[in-house]
């Protein structure tokens, strides 16, 4: 099954010819926006993307955090996201992998030097763990062209894995190590109506498991900053070269 699930794992990671990269920053400017413990989400350009795109309905199939010049080596680029890949399991990666992919920048609000530290160390003693298998069989069922999935188990689906811990799913990966800081990224909310005349509500917080996490997740959360790296350099949209055509038609 084990060998299975790698034969899988190897034909659903393959590039589709059809997909067209299109990235929304020039090249290199990443590299000057990200801090360390920003999630990268990648819409990916594999047939596995496909899968997990449909069954989270986002634009996003992939998640990666970045740790910075954590493995800097002279004379080599360095390796500055750590990801969990189908094939070679929880490893790090140079940013240029992704520059040329349509990504998205997601911050987490007011971490603490010290929780930050804690953040990276988790992620950093988790490489060279194993890729999860069994999730490859589980979305394998799905990528049918209009798979008998109801959108309130879709994201199920992606959750059903091993559920063993030293195996790793990239965006469970990465909610394992906010877990671990007890920072939030969607917490199921308990409301509870106080005592007294005020009748005060108090919100109680309650933790996801870490498997039912997906990279359109970390989109959504209120408690992360979607940072666009264009508007962050100084956009200014008077500075666009528009084509002469262009202009002369909105004057």
């Amino acid at each position: 099954m084990n060998r299975l699930a790698r034969w899988l794992g190897r034909y659903l990671d393959s590039p589709l010819k059809s997909y067209k990269a299109v990235s929304t920053h020039p090249p290199g400017l990443l590299s000057s926006i990200l801090n360390p413990g920003d999630v990268l989400l990648v819409e990916g350009d594999t047939r596995i993307s496909v899968a997990i795109k449909y069954l989270t309905q986002s634009t996003w199939s992939h998640a990666a955090i970045y740790v910075g010049n954590v493995f800097q080596e002279s004379g080599e680029e360095a390796a500055v996201l750590i990801e969990a890949d189908i094939e070679e399991g929880v490893i790090i990666v140079p940013l240029s992998k992704y520059e040329k992919m349509h990504t998205r920048i997601c911050r987490p609000k007011n971490l603490s030097g010290s929780d930050n530290k804690k953040l990276i160390d988790f992620v950093v003693e988790r490489i060279g763990h194993q890729y999860d298998m069994k999730n490859i069989i589980d979305l394998v069922r799905y990528l049918l062209p209009t798979p008998p999935v109801p959108v309130s188990w879709r994201r199920r689906m992606i959750a059903l894995g091993s559920g063993d811990p030293t195996r790793a799913i990239c965006s469970t990966l990465i909610a394992q190590a906010f877990q671990s800081i007890c920072y939030p990224i969607l917490p199921e909310i308990e409301k509870h109506e106080g005592e007294g005349a005020r009748n005060i509500e108090k919100e109680i917080m309650h933790i996801r498991h870490y498997s039912l996490f997906t990279p359109r997740d970390f989109d959504i959360s209120p408690y992360f900053e979607i940072i666009k790296p264009s508007i962050v350099s100084g956009f200014d949209y008077k500075n666009i070269n528009w084509s002469e055509n262009f202009c002369s038609s909105k004057k």
